[in-house]
């Protein structure tokens, strides 16, 4: 998907590849049968970056990474980019105000421990401590925007 949005904002044409996961892909990008990829740095592909195997051109993120602040964020070469792999957690319809008040403030409160913040940064990932609201509001514009690349892509479930 990120290389679907790449295609539509940069208004190049690149053949997709799909793959079952990072580690084929890496070997194929190792080996020269693809020249390019899109992969996740938390991946295996992130010791092969370090061992200067393979070179990270840009991260996908809106931000650079604060474990390679000199590789610039995508978003900075072109605007409108982002894509993130992301996590979030999410309850029933209808779970009481109290419990998703609570759950949201224990969430919040472990994200904010710098132990639990250098592991995430360890993994090449960030925190976005937030409200339900806040999450709410996100899952509505990454649906949207992703709908607009899987429309712009002519992309169809398999």
């Amino acid at each position: 998907m990120a290389g679907e949005l790449f295609k539509m904002l940069a208004g190049v044409n690149m053949l997709h590849v799909p793959y079952r996961g990072s580690a084929p892909m890496i070997t194929d990008l190792l080996s020269g049968h693809v020249q390019a990829s899109f992969d996740n740095l938390a991946s295996s592909s992130f010791e092969y970056i370090k061992q200067g195997k393979l070179r990270l051109l840009a991260v996908t993120s809106t931000s650079r990474s604060e474990k390679l602040p000199d590789v610039p964020a995508l978003h900075e070469l072109l605007s409108g980019f982002e894509a993130s792999a992301w996590g979030g957690v999410g309850v029933r319809r209808g779970t009481p105000d109290e419990i998703v008040s609570k759950l949201n403030n224990e969430i919040n409160a472990a994200l904010a421990d710098p132990k639990i913040r250098a592991r995430f940064a360890d993994l090449g990932a960030s925190v976005a401590p937030g409200s339900p609201s806040d999450f709410g509001k996100f899952l509505v514009d990454e649906t949207e925007k992703w709908s607009k690349v899987i429309r712009a892509g002519n992309i169809k479930p398999e």
